[in-house]
C-alpha cells in the first residue's frame, strides 16, 4: 500500500526576508545617527538625567583649556559677543552650549548671557548618565 502526500514540502529556506529587515535597520542606524552632531573641539560634557536633542542652529564650544569656538569656528574669546550677533541677526535663533564639565560657571554664565542679550533661546549640552 503506497501512501504518498499529494503536497510536497520544500526543505529551501529563502533568506529574502531576513535581508529585508536587516536592510531596514541599517537604514534606522544611519538615520538616527545623523541626528547628533559633534561639536569642532573635543569637550567632556556633563551628565545629566534628562539629556533632549534638539535642532542646534548655533553652537558655542569652550573646552578646559579655554579655548572658544563658534560653528566650528574657533574665535578669541573678545569675539564670541560680535560672533553670535552676525549668526543670530533678524531672528531669534537657539544657541547650544558645549561647556567642558572643568570649564567654571563663569564662563558658562557669559556666554549665556550674551546669548540671552541677543534674545536666543540658550540650552546646555550634556550627556545622559
Amino acid at each position: 500500500m503506497g501512501l504518498q502526500t499529494k503536497n510536497k514540502v520544500n526543505a529551501a529556506f529563502s533568506m529574502s526576508s531576513m535581508t529585508d529587515i536587516i536592510f531596514l535597520l541599517l537604514i534606522f542606524f544611519m538615520l538616527t545617527s545623523s541626528f547628533i552632531t559633534p561639536s569642532g573641539l573635543p569637550v567632556n560634557l556633563p551628565s545629566s538625567e534628562t539629556s533632549d536633542i534638539i535642532m542646534q542652529e548655533v553652537t558655542v564650544t569652550v573646552t578646559k583649556d579655554l579655548k572658544y569656538s563658534v560653528n566650528d569656528k574657533i574665535v578669541p574669546r573678545e569675539q564670541i559677543k560680535t560672533e553670535l550677533t552676525s549668526l543670530l541677526r533678524d531672528k531669534k535663533g537657539q544657541v547650544v552650549l558645549h561647556i567642558d564639565k572643568e570649564v567654571p560657571v563663569e564662563y558658562l554664565v557669559e556666554i549665556g548671557g550674551i546669548a540671552a542679550g541677543l534674545e536666543a533661546n540658550v540650552s546646555i549640552a550634556t550627556k545622559p548618565f
